[in-house]
């Protein structure tokens, strides 16, 4: 009876331990801390660009890039050309920027971004800006991005 204890014991204690052997996922400061561009881009819901598409409504989004490779600096270039950098911060759920310079129009130098997902490897990120953003006429925006 004994001998049965200590062997089920023993495996149930092998059985744990091999399971929470399983991989780590990084957090979310490490898996988004790399230079991402747009795959798709929704303005109020309306897919306006998306890689590769041939009827794209703003084609510009094929240069945005949101570079956060270097943490706590963030640079952005927009879909006009422009180039902003500040400083942003990071929890579960949210991106924030601040001190943009130069400061994109109507926000004050400050963006903030739900992180509604990260992919576990931190190759697909996908952003929902919290406020609507005067730059594109005042829509919210989603941002599906990608990284290599």
């Amino acid at each position: 009876m004994n001998r049965k204890v200590l062997l089920s014991t023993l495996f149930a204690f092998g059985v744990l331990v091999i399971s929470s052997c399983g991989p780590k996922v990084p957090p979310v400061s490490e898996r988004i801390a790399k230079v991402w561009t747009a795959a798709s881009v929704k303005e109020n819901s309306t897919e306006v660009y998306k890689t590769g598409g041939t009827s794209n409504v703003k084609p510009g989004y094929s240069t945005y890039r949101l570079d956060l490779s270097a943490p706590p600096a963030v640079t952005i270039r927009e879909i006009d050309g422009g180039t902003y950098t500040g400083t942003y911060s990071v929890t579960a759920t949210t991106l924030s920027i601040k001190g943009l310079t130069p400061q994109p129009t109507g926000t004050g130098g400050n963006l903030e971004f739900t992180i509604t997902s990260l992919s576990d490897e931190g190759k697909n990120l996908v952003l929902t800006g919290t406020t609507p953003y005067p730059k594109t006429g005042n829509t919210t925006n989603t941002y599906t991005l990608v990284t290599n």
